[in-house]
């Protein structure tokens, strides 16, 4: 089943722990809302937050899904998160491993409307 790349997304997503981050990663991979979250701890992030400057450690998610689950991934994350405004930013992917692609395609389940 060859699906086309632009039916992807790259979701970034910002934690205040690596742990609080793979918390949220495996409910999005268990729910086949993602089919891939990479973690990567010890980042910090340098932000302007109601009105002063913060200087925060945090741990980035690398989320890989279908285009057609960026609404359902986006409210779960909102629900799971701490934060009051989470970063959810989605990337297209212009190209990419057509087998790895393929993959991702089969991971994301069929979203259903509630």
């Amino acid at each position: 089943m060859e699906q086309p790349a632009n039916e992807f997304l790259v979701v970034l997503v910002t934690a205040p722990s690596a742990d609080k981050a793979a918390g949220i990663a495996r409910a999005l991979v268990e729910e086949r809302l993602a089919a891939c979250a990479n973690i990567v701890p010890g980042m910090r992030s340098i932000y302007r937050w109601e009105g002063k400057v913060c200087d925060e450690a945090e741990a980035l998610m690398v989320i890989k899904t279908r285009a057609e689950a960026l609404e359902p991934l986006k409210q779960r994350v909102l629900a799971l998160h701490p934060y009051s405004c989470p970063e959810v930013i989605a990337l297209p992917v212009a190209g990419g491993h057509r087998a790895y692609l393929d993959w991702l395609a089969g991971q994301v389940g069929p979203v259903t409307s509630s």
